[in-house]
């Protein structure tokens, strides 16, 4: 080209150049104005692009006029900027709540939410349940499928049970994993209580064995993480403070026999009239109370530039709705997080701390209530029968030993309390290593301290202390579970097959230590004090790999190996494992240009995973010898038994193995979002007892002895039925269909095993575990009807024709567990005024009601071997039951539920200095149920007396300033 040529040509192109600028700037949180690395800085509709780098700086070439900068990261909302010959452009993005979601957790990390291939639910804090919420597990009642949520009794101080898909174990444990802020806590005290609700940030539930595999040996009844609440850098002082009032009542009572009815049906009988009293005593009315709550919680944060705080103080006051109960609880918890090295490290520290004092009253009031003549006075002014001033039932001058106590006296005469200590503490090293880019080191040093102590004293002038000369029982002692841990993650791209790669390996120490300390009295005379030690380990090596390739097949796995110092050296390590994946429909151009499907994805897995924890600390060590008795040594007068390993060396982990296939869908640009599961589960090696080949049927002992099989489907759905500006309508519904059935059980001819007893003695078990039936199933007579449906006394079905009404002729009928279990929540919203609730219930179980099988015959009221006589459920009226029938299958009744929850409504006080929130919560409002007992909702399915769930009413105040 000659210079005349090139001359032309530039000039040509200059008014390209003057129209293609550079442009530079720096890109930061909106809420922190911390530089965000990585963030995608491009021309609109073109390729050209760039990101920032660790300072938030970017300079991007050749942007033409009047093009559009599109600047976006995830967890931020997308800015489009339209360029007007800016030379800087500085952007400070804003959080993204609909994309924040993205980003979730799983077992050792975290993982965009379009790319989780397993059954997991993530709960946040504006989806919790409101109201007098205590323990931390009540927040989720009736939120997830797959989860189930047993409420606590009224007992102040009492947590629910939480089931992920029904548990896999029989006697083991069948609670979750729980794991705050990285540390898994002791599986045999994994006490919640001793953590503020309020302090929760988040739960994230891993159901299914692919998500739960990489915790391995303690991972098969699912895992749940939780967070809790940090403090966010650069941002202003902010102090919060929230308060809660509750009255509580016992609204239900059990229908039992008015001292007019008592003494009517005597009066109908020809009973002896002389054993009644004057008296019209309510028991019930004289044992509980209206109870109170007081809840207090304050908040105080601060974000500097590299460093954020948050502290958090609150305070539980309770009095429990049975007299002499109640509960205090004073926590603390403290973050703190600190960035430094251009914000590649990142350190947090949290804690928490905890004191509660419970103080137990005699929950056997409960059940004396129930059946102590109504026609007795509460007081008694005569000497002969005077116990601390309550009336008691004495024959020639002595206490009727077989007779029920005096209800208030029993809570009057007992003074118990336990107190407990904890310190949780944690930090986390999070540095983005310098020589690899994408490589990050994670580490956690844990530590979780417990102490306690309890004691109860009860008073030799009472009736339940009169002919032991009153009794005392001392303990006190400590747990401790530290936690060492570190892993590798590493992120990376192969552009060359449009793969994303994300790889994470680590280890885990965990040391758990037990020491308790116990005395009680015998007959008056405080016994030597008692030392049960109590020690094992964990370890764990643990990878996974996850692929996203093409942006729409994701193929994860992972691996652990781990070992329990429960089992012996043989047995000591297992390996564990899971695979899924997950199909990204939502990137194909059929849901794309559908125009209703926002999103889809099918999800598939495979895992296995294994179980624990169950018996003393060395499984393998064990008081029986195959075919001999438990053999003992003498010091002194007293004999204790010896540990011998013979016969259990080979006891390994109870082992679950678990398929689930999943699909994810949304409509209408994610108005209505749900999941569907299906999950098939087999455990086998279960360790419960049985004796051994060729040993005494009397000598049973731990081993792995049983199968089971399980399946599952769980439906979810969430839809934004109204979403605008003023008016916001959110509902939450979730349905569980589970089933269980025992497959191999061990022992002679593989027998049935008796379990979950009842009322009258040794022996007297009323759920039977057999091959082909779930493990809850009720073992009992088939009871014959009159002409009128009315039950026949001590007429049975002969099941096998031979005219003997025996053991044979019982039958397994129905069960505890239920078919399915669902939750419904609603939250409303029209500008600052709230309104929710959440309704759960259940469906396809059934309870044996031991509290009429106990009480309600006439047999059981009028012939006591001394000279008093008892009271009875209104049950006796129905049935007219002469003897008692404990294996009638007339008391296994249908406990289907459906209750309110809670209800709340409120209003938001916006204002310039201090926003305020009011609210009027009501909980536990009502139960529908054709169950005759006090509540259908019973763990396990035999239902005693239990603390009855009070109702309660909520005045709760919150100020931000």
């Amino acid at each position: 080209m000659n210079q005349k040529l090139k001359i032309a040509t530039l000039l040509l192109l200059l008014p390209l150049f003057a129209l293609a600028q550079t442009v530079k700037g720096t890109v930061t949180d909106g809420s922190t104005n911390l530089p965000v690395l990585g963030a995608s800085v491009v021309v609109k509709g073109t390729s050209n692009g760039t990101s920032t780098d660790f300072d938030g700086n970017y300079t991007l070439n050749n942007v033409p006029e009047n093009a559009t900068i599109v600047i976006s990261y995830l967890g931020y909302a997308t800015q489009e900027i339209p360029y007007t010959g800016q030379e800087t452009l500085n952007v400070a993005l804003a959080e993204d709540a609909s994309q924040l979601d993205a980003i979730v957790l799983i077992g050792y990390g975290s993982i965009k939410q379009e790319n989780v291939t397993a059954a997991q639910t993530t709960i946040s804090d504006d989806e919790f349940n409101n109201g007098a919420i205590v323990s931390p597990g009540q927040q989720l009642a009736g939120k997830a499928a797959g989860v189930q949520v047993i409420a606590p009794s009224g007992r102040p101080g009492d947590g629910p049970r939480i089931r992920v898909r029904a548990g896999s174990t029989l006697d083991g444990n069948n609670d979750a994993l729980y794991v705050v802020d990285g540390v898994p806590l002791d599986q045999q005290n994994a006490n919640l209580n001793s953590l503020n609700p309020n302090d929760i940030e988040s739960y994230t539930i891993l159901k299914d064995a692919s998500a739960t595999a990489i915790y391995g040996n303690r991972a098969s009844n699912g895992v749940i993480l939780i967070t809790t609440k940090k403090g966010k850098v650069n941002s202003d002082w902010e102090v919060s403070y929230d308060a809660q009032f509750a009255v509580n009542n016992n609204t239900d009572r059990l229908d039992i026999l008015t001292a007019d009815e008592l003494r009517n049906i005597a009066t109908a009988r020809g009973e002896d009239l002389s054993l009644l009293g004057d008296a019209n005593t309510d028991w019930q009315e004289a044992i509980f109370q209206t109870g109170t709550r007081g809840y207090h919680n304050l908040v105080v944060s601060k974000g500097f530039e590299t460093t954020a705080l948050r502290l958090a103080l609150s305070q539980v006051n309770e009095e429990g709705t049975l007299r002499t109960s109640d509960y205090r609880r004073s926590t603390v918890n403290l973050s703190v997080t600190q960035r430094a090295l251009n914000n590649d490290l990142k350190l947090t520290l949290t804690a928490q701390g905890a004191l509660e004092e419970i103080g137990n009253a005699d929950g056997g009031a409960i059940g004396s209530s129930l059946v102590f003549d109504p026609t007795q006075p509460i007081t008694s002014n005569n000497p002969a029968d005077n116990l601390g001033g309550y009336f008691e039932f004495f024959t020639n001058g002595n206490l009727e030993v077989n007779a029920p106590r005096n209800p208030v006296g029993l809570l009057q005469s007992l003074d118990s309390e336990n107190d407990n200590s904890q310190i949780r503490a944690n930090l986390n090293v999070n540095y983005k290593l310098p020589f690899l880019e994408g490589l990050t080191f994670d580490g956690n040093a844990g530590f979780d301290y417990n102490e306690f102590d309890s004691y109860s004293i009860r008073s030799a002038n009472s009736g339940a202390g009169f002919n032991d000369n009153g009794s005392r029982s001392l303990s006190d002692g400590l747990r401790r579970n530290v936690l060492l841990n570190g892993r590798l993650d590493y992120e990376t791209s192969i552009d060359a097959i449009n793969t994303d790669v994300q790889a994470t390996i680590g280890s885990s120490y965990q040391d758990f230590t037990r020491e308790t300390y116990s005395q009680n009295t015998d007959n008056g005379v405080l016994l030597d004090r008692r030392f049960f030690p109590g020690d094992n380990r964990l370890i764990s090596f643990f990878g996974r790999l996850t692929f996203d390739i093409n942006d729409l097949f994701v193929l994860s796995g992972s691996i652990s190996r781990d070992g329990s110092s429960r089992f012996s050296p043989e047995e000591r390590f297992g390996i564990f494992g899971g695979v899924s994946g997950a199909l990204k429909l939502t990137n194909l151009d059929f849901v794309q240009n559908s125009g209703f499907l926002s999103q889809l994805k099918l999800r598939a897995g495979y895992g296995v995973t294994g179980q624990q924890e169950i018996g003393p600390d060395f499984l393998y060590i064990q008081v029986f010898t195959p075919g001999q008795p438990a053999a003992s040594v003498q010091f002194g007068n007293r004999f204790l038994p010896t540990l011998r390993p013979e016969g259990t060396q080979d006891l390994t982990w109870e082992e679950t193995s678990q398929y689930n296939v999943g699909l994810d869908f949304g409509l209408f640009d994610d108005r209505l979002t749900g999941t569907v599961d299906a999950y098939y589960r087999e455990t086998t090696d279960l360790l419960q007892g049985a004796p051994l080949p060729g040993g005494a049927l009397e000598n049973f002992i731990l081993q792995n002895a049983g199968d089971t099989q399980s399946r599952g489907l769980e439906l979810g759905l969430n839809a934004d039925v109204i979403r605008n500006d003023d008016l916001r309508w959110n509902v939450g519904a979730n349905m569980t269909f589970n089933e269980i059935e025992i497959t191999n059980l061990a022992g002679p001819n593989d027998n049935p095993v008796e379990v979950g007893g009842i009322a009258g003695g040794v022996g007297n078990n009323i759920q039977e575990r057999a091959i082909g039936f779930d493990p809850t199933a009720f073992h009992v007579y088939r009871q014959v009807y009159d002409q009128n449906g009315n039950p026949l006394n001590g007429v049975y079905v002969d099941i096998n024709n031979d005219n003997v009404i025996n053991n044979a002729d019982r039958v397994r009928y129905k069960k505890a567990n239920p078919d399915m279990y669902y939750g419904l929540t609603s939250n409303l919203s029209f500008k600052n005024f709230f309104f929710n609730f959440t309704l759960r219930g259940s469906a396809g179980l059934y309870n044996y009601n031991n509290v009429d099988s106990n009480a309600a015959t006439y047999s059981n009221i009028f012939n006591n071997p001394g000279a008093y006589y008892t009271n009875s459920t209104t049950d006796v009226l129905d049935t007219n039951f002469e003897n008692t029938q404990l294996f009638s299958d007339y008391y296994v009744q249908k406990a289907d539920f459906l209750k309110l929850d809670n209800a709340q409504i409120g209003y938001n006080i916006p204002g310039d200095k201090v926003d305020i929130r009011a609210s009027l919560t009501g909980t536990n409002l009502f139960t529908i149920t054709d169950y005759d007992g006090l509540d259908p909702e019973v763990a396990g399915g035999i239902d005693n007396t239990i603390y009855p769930r009070s109702r309660g009413i909520i005045l709760g105040l919150g100020f931000t300033f």
